[in-house]
């Protein structure tokens, strides 16, 4: 094991947070995000050992440009294609080989990057008592990096499973890695998923 991953102790009490793996970020998607196949299966394994432990989150796009505030209108007028009254509701659907473990697995829906904008997320874990959260998903870089920090920003202990990461962007994806072993020591956690299975015993 690497040294960055030496003091990675075991997960108890924990919850997968799987970020938005949709079809819309499938391949051939609006937002195509190229690894994610390569990630799927890997993702999967993870969710068939902690089915009842897995959170799903679903990027919802609005209706119109215009029910979101601020600097989201113009990012939805840009990208008017990806609003409901365009976009084919299959397309915000979990990716078939992830949707078929809801139940038990949960799903909660946000209008924004961070799982956390959605506040009965936050609610819930806590009401659980849950003080980590494991993270997979797409993408790296964005919805998954607003995750994280707004995870930190909360308390929890977040371990991240960098081989269940897709991003559309190498770049953005090796900055990430790059920033979290070198600036969020104590907080943030990289494991493989091989790893995890070692340190994640329910």
């Amino acid at each position: 094991m690497r040294d960055e991953r030496s003091t990675v102790s075991q997960i108890r009490h924990a919850v997968h947070l799987c970020i938005d793996m949709q079809n819309i970020f499938a391949p051939g998607g609006m937002w195509e995000t190229p690894w994610m196949e390569r990630v799927l299966p890997t993702i999967a394994a993870i969710v068939s050992r902690h089915q009842a432990r897995t959170i799903f989150t679903r990027f919802i796009t609005p209706h119109s440009p215009e029910e979101r505030p601020g600097q989201w209108q113009s990012y939805f007028q840009r990208w008017r294609q990806a609003t409901r009254s365009r976009l084919p509701s299959s397309a915000l659907d979990l990716v078939p080989s992830l949707a078929c473990f809801v139940p038990p697995a949960r799903v909660v829906d946000k209008p924004a990057y961070s799982a956390f904008s959605n506040s009965a997320l936050t609610n819930m874990l806590v009401e659980k008592g849950v003080g980590t959260v494991v993270v997979s998903g797409a993408e790296t870089d964005v919805c998954v990096l607003s995750t994280v920090l707004s995870a930190v920003d909360l308390g929890f202990r977040v371990v991240i499973v960098e081989d269940a990461l897709c991003s559309s962007s190498d770049v953005g994806h090796d900055a990430l890695m790059t920033m979290y072993r070198t600036r969020f020591h104590g907080q943030v956690d990289l494991v493989t998923a091989d790893e995890l299975t070692e340190f994640w015993r329910e």
